[in-house]
Formats: structure tokens, C-alpha cells, sequence
């Protein structure tokens, strides 16, 4: 059996798949290690996974918190900034301290979220074997597909072309510190420097938990690379306490912006008054970004929680008001609920355009965010029969995908 560490960033949208992924390896009998901040430690261990501190300094418990509580009030171009500028904090303290904590833990393969740049140089200095796996939207670039972290649709035209070039282009520029940070330490521990983009990426293998119908085309993806679904056990996540008795027979609406990007009270106020009038019961999770007392007034009375345990509570959803995070996005279609989207920053924009181009719900953004155009896509939502059967269509192409069970495959064939 192999004893597996895992490299991934604190924040909830990248933990999540990944904690379920090594519960299923380690069901299988590897030992498993969480290697990060002080804020990671309660899902890792809620998991029954290991789990080995780093950066303890700089980013003690609550640290990660209130980062995270800072990102949530921005949105757009001050968000993206405000996320590279935490991730090349967090690869300074990473490439310092990572490799030292991996040799005490005596781990002997790295599985490293693809968002994680400096995770594969980790794994060069030690001479270990390495995966990427994509928890978020995949990011390995392609000039016929937009980049991710932008909204625009799909598209074979040249100038659609020459438009995605310029946008991975400064999107290189803007991440030009954390390219710095990782090129300094491959200097000093006399690896060869990065020449393509995708150098950062695994040569074993790629693993996304997007279903490939859930993506552009792609034409240049490495042949290492697989699509196997969502990772997600309920087994693997802490627990959710709910009031179950108090939802109703009507057709249920679930809205969620997630753990990050959910600051913005004024959504949840147009999303509970558009629901108003409606045959449907609301029911709001606030991420923790608030106490549901104070939210006590919405409009319609909807049901407003500050978690709720949402693989339990997508079984009984009809439609998913969203951030456009991945891992609602993706829950959402494997219980074959389609969505509204209301994408706020980084790759929700991405995600937002995939629900778009698949069909599975409609598209608001930010600065075109009204209650009557939210009560117009609902209502558009609940009542057109195709948004209900492309999230079928993706629900089946998710179940065929194999998901954390097949991603647990390939990890075990190719390291063999």
C-alpha cells in the first residue's frame, strides 16, 4: 500500500473533493496525510485522515477564515487580485516548508490540486511521484477554449481564438509573482525551469472530477488526462445538523453561494424576494457567512440556515439557485437539478458559461442581477422541460464517468 500526501489549497470548494478522494483510498488501505494550513485540519480529520500543519506562522487557525471572509466581499478583477496575491503567499510558504514535512511523514506520492502551481515542483525536489487533480474548474490551457476564469462562451471563430489568446495571455501576466516564486525555487534546487504552461501538470496522470460533457471541446489534452466525475461521500464530510421536519411538499428551491463568495446579503434579499408568490419553498444556506437571525425579515419567509448538509438536501431540490462553484454545480447535476447561476468571481465565471453552453440553467451576472430578472429565469427554469432534461443528460453522463471510485483507479494503475 502506498502512503499518499495530499498538497491543496484551505478554502472548502478545493477540500471537499479531495478529503473524499483520499477516504476512498484509504478505504482501500493506503495512509493518507493532509499536508497544509491550521484551517484544514477539522475536514481532514473529520474524515478520519491525517493531517500535518505547515505555515503554522503565518497562518494559524482563523487565519485562512478571514482571508476567506475578505475574498467573499469582493468580486470580479479585485477578487482574481486578491486570490493570486493569497495563493503566492501561500506557495512561498509551501515550497519552504512542504518538502521538509513530506520527508518526516515518509510520504511516497503527492496527489496536488492543479491550482496549486508549485506542487509539482515539490514533488521534483523529492523525487517522488506526483498527480494533479483538478478539484476546480481545469485549468490546463487550449487557444480554441476560453480560459476559466472568464465568462465567454464557446466559440470556433478566429477572432474567438485570437480573444482566448489574449485572455490566457494576461491571465499569465496578472500570476507572473507565483511563476517568480516557483522559477526562484527550481533555480535553487537546479531543476530545469518551466518553458510551457503545462509543465506545472503531472506526466503520470490528470484527473478532473468534470464529467467531459461538462466541458468545451477539447482538442489538445494530454493523453494522461481523465474526466471521472464528481468526487464526493457523504461519509467523508463533517457532520450537518437540519431541520428536515420543517420542509414542505412543495417543489423545493435550494440557494447557496457557497463558503467564500457569499457576503453579499443583497443576493439572498433578490433571491428570497423573487421567490415570492411562487409555488415552491426557499430555503437559503448562508455558508457561515452569517447568522440566519439576520436574515430574519426576507421576503416570503424562506427556510435560512448557516450550513446545510447539501449532498442530503440536493435529493429533494428541484431547482439550485448558485454561485456557480464547482462542487454545487457538479451535486446539482448528478441529482439531475438544473440551476440559475449568479457567478461572482474566478472560476464560477467559467462554470456559469459550461451551465450556459450545456443547458442545464440560465445565466445572470452580478451587474445584470435584478428581482425581476431572477423571477423571470426561474420561472423560465421550472417551466421549460429542457433545462430538467440536459441536468438528466449530464446525471447520466455523470454516473458513467465512474467518479471518486474511478479517480481512485487510474491513481492506484498508473502508480503501479
Amino acid at each position: 500500500m502506498t502512503h499518499f500526501g495530499i498538497l491543496c489549497p484551505p478554502a472548502t470548494g478545493h477540500l471537499n473533493p479531495i478529503i473524499a478522494l483520499g477516504y476512498e483510498l484509504q478505504n482501500r488501505g493506503h495512509c493518507i496525510t493532509l499536508i497544509g494550513f491550521a484551517d484544514a485540519k477539522s475536514k481532514t480529520v473529520a474524515a478520519g485522515l491525517n493531517f500535518k500543519a505547515i505555515g503554522e506562522l503565518e497562518y494559524p487557525i482563523g487565519a485562512v477564515a478571514q482571508a476567506m471572509a475578505e475574498l467573499g466581499q469582493l468580486e470580479g478583477l479585485a477578487a482574481l487580485q486578491y486570490t493570486i496575491n493569497r495563493y503566492n503567499q501561500g506557495a512561498n510558504i509551501v515550497l519552504r516548508d512542504a518538502p521538509k514535512a513530506v520527508k518526516e511523514a515518509k510520504i511516497e506520492a503527492l496527489l496536488i490540486d492543479q491550482s496549486m502551481f508549485e506542487g509539482g515542483t515539490v514533488a521534483e525536489f523529492l523525487n517522488i511521484p506526483f498527480i494533479t487533480i483538478c478539484n476546480a474548474l481545469m485549468l490546463n490551457p487550449e487557444p480554441g477554449v476560453p480560459p476559466a476564469l472568464t465568462p465567454w462562451e464557446y466559440d470556433t471563430s478566429w477572432w474567438a481564438y485570437l480573444r482566448n489568446q489574449i485572455g490566457y495571455a494576461l491571465l499569465t501576466f496578472a500570476g507572473q509573482s507565483i511563476g517568480e516564486t516557483i522559477a526562484k525555487y527550481r533555480k535553487q534546487w537546479n531543476l530545469p525551469a518551466y518553458s510551457y504552461s503545462n509543465d506545472p501538470f503531472s506526466k503520470l496522470a490528470q484527473i478532473s472530477q468534470q464529467p467531459a460533457e461538462f466541458e468545451f471541446p477539447r482538442n489538445s489534452l494530454p493523453k494522461h488526462f481523465y474526466f471521472s466525475g464528481p468526487f464526493f461521500n457523504p461519509s467523508s464530510r463533517e457532520f450537518t445538523a437540519f431541520c428536515f421536519d420543517k420542509l414542505t411538499e412543495k417543489p423545493l428551491i435550494y440557494a447557496s453561494l457557497g463558503t467564500v463568495q457569499n457576503r453579499m446579503m443583497s443576493i439572498f434579499y433578490k433571491i428570497a424576494e423573487a421567490c415570492v408568490g411562487m409555488n415552491a419553498q426557499l430555503v437559503i444556506s448562508l455558508g457561515g457567512a452569517a447568522e440566519p437571525e439576520s436574515l430574519a425579515q426576507l421576503p416570503g419567509n424562506p427556510l435560512v440556515v448557516k450550513y446545510a448538509p447539501q449532498l442530503e438536501l440536493l435529493k429533494r431540490t428541484t431547482l439550485t439557485i448558485t454561485h456557480a462553484g464547482l462542487n454545487t454545480t457538479l451535486e446539482s447535476l448528478s441529482n439531475g437539478v438544473p440551476m440559475i447561476a449568479i457567478p461572482i468571481a474566478n472560476d464560477q465565471l467559467g462554470v456559469a458559461a459550461r451551465i450556459a453552453w450545456t443547458g442545464t440553467g440560465e445565466v445572470i451576472h452580478l451587474d445584470q442581477l435584478s428581482v425581476s430578472k431572477l423571477r423571470t429565469a426561474i420561472t423560465k427554469v421550472l417551466t421549460k422541460t429542457s433545462y430538467k432534461e440536459n441536468a438528466l443528460r449530464l446525471q447520466q453522463a455523470i454516473r458513467q464517468a465512474g467518479g471518486v471510485n474511478r479517480a481512485a483507479n487510474i491513481i492506484e494503475q498508473v502508480l503501479s
